[in-house]
């Protein structure tokens, strides 16, 4: 189900081990990409999608930059990738944004339940897609098959 997991586990969440990365500032950063298969069900069922992950030097007391490489039509993926999911956030109202004692594994299962449970039409990051799934959910759930077959194969 999840390629991204298995090398995190390998990596052992990458916990201390850095590489060096090119980066603007004078941070060193390590760069994750990988693909995330999602599970066999709902909207987004048989794509394949590419995330790219950043951990900062800080990490763990900041979360890490999570962009999704994959074009898509989702309410909480921008089609550029930025990403909303609250636990990728440093500061969340709710209290489930990011803590120290959170890993890359939490990353990627928070990434994953985008695609189920944690679908959220009702404060979405694509207002436009979120409104079009309002309108006509069956024109939305062509226009993500769409997306699929285009960009996530």
């Amino acid at each position: 189900m999840l390629t991204l997991a298995s090398k995190l586990k390998r990596d052992d969440g990458l916990k201390g081990s850095r590489a060096p990365a090119a980066a603007s500032d004078s941070t060193r950063r390590v760069s994750v990409r990988d693909k995330l298969l999602v599970k066999d069900e709902g909207y987004y069922q048989g794509g394949k999608f590419q995330f790219e992950t950043e951990v900062p030097d800080a990490y763990n007391m900041v979360p890490p930059k999570v962009k999704c490489l994959t074009r898509i039509w989702h309410p909480n993926i921008t089609e550029t990738g930025e990403i909303c999911l609250s636990l990728l956030r440093e500061h969340s109202i709710d209290g489930t944004g990011w803590a120290p004692t959170r890993t890359l594994k939490d990353v990627v299962w928070g990434l994953n339940s985008l695609f189920t449970d944690l679908l959220n039409f009702d404060d979405p990051l694509n207002i436009e897609a979120a409104e079009h799934h309002l309108r006509d959910k069956e024109d939305f759930r062509n226009k993500v098959e769409d997306y699929i077959k285009r960009y996530a194969r």
